[in-house]
């Protein structure tokens, strides 16, 4: 049985999206026939993935440098999209900070990871979300992590920073409801991307094992007993951001294999 998820002519932005989650929701949300806009910092990235999912699909991609750490490109960005008619849908993707234990950080990381992981999805909401209330219909999902329920001790910043998202999407979600945008958060757990390989080879060094032994390891802490595809976690971002479901607001989901322990 088919689930018409009503996003024909739906228009979307998704950060950090020419590869890994990112990638896997705009291709996603073209398949479901929405109009995509596909971000990040490689104009070279954009076009490849671009290619693809107008191969692939069929539909109407657009794509715009931004890089997340830079407040005037997160600002060119909105301004970009706003000149446009605003979108429907904001899914805020984006990459890890730097891995490391809290005393190995310096005050740089903190600032950089900021405005990654915070002020960046702050600004586009602000910027992107009044149009969705005038319209009264919109969907915000914000990718963040398992870290927010389960942290990991060699992601610091990851750890503390995305807690706050968790307070953001409350947030938004008490504000913006009644207008019929939802606002939701996503939590992958380990997912099959370029960051996953770069914290793999992080862990690897500093215990001195295989990669290989790594991921293994990662794998064994789920109750799947694998390591979830980007296509998995796409999955579920792109039901949030559908017609279909209309009444889940304020929900933060873990996509995790069942890694998370604790039932709260």
């Amino acid at each position: 049985m088919y689930l018409e998820l009503g996003l024909k002519g739906r228009r979307a932005l998704v950060t950090a999206s020419s590869k890994g989650i990112g990638f896997a929701v705009a291709m996603m949300l073209a398949r479901e026939g929405a109009n995509v806009i596909i971000s990040s910092r490689s104009s070279e990235n954009l076009k490849v993935a671009s290619k693809k999912i107008r191969d692939e699909t069929g539909s109407k991609v657009e794509w715009i440098v931004a890089d997340l750490t830079l407040r005037e490109d997160v600002e060119r960005l909105a301004a970009k999209v706003l000149e446009q008619g605003g979108v429907d849908i904001l899914v805020f993707n984006t990459g890890g900070p730097k891995p490391g234990r809290f005393m190995e950080l310096e005050d740089k990381d903190w600032d950089v990871a900021y405005e990654l992981l915070l002020m960046s999805v702050v600004k586009l909401c602000r910027l992107l979300a009044p149009a969705m209330v005038r319209r009264r219909w919109g969907r915000i999902v914000i990718l963040t992590s398992i870290a927010i329920k389960q942290p990991e001790p060699e992601i610091a910043l990851s750890n503390i920073l995305r807690l706050s998202l968790a307070g953001l999407v409350k947030q938004l979600s008490i504000e913006l409801s009644r207008y019929n945008v939802t606002v939701n958060s996503v939590m992958p757990g380990y997912t099959l991307t370029d960051r996953l390989k770069q914290y793999a080879m992080h862990l690897s060094e500093a215990e001195g094992v295989a990669v290989e032994e790594i991921f293994g390891r990662m794998a064994g802490e789920t109750a799947a007993g694998r390591i979830a595809s980007p296509e998995e976690i796409a999955s579920v971002v792109v039901f949030l951001a559908s017609e279909r479901a209309s009444y889940i607001t304020g929900a933060l989901i873990p996509v995790d294999g069942g890694r998370i322990k604790c039932i709260f």
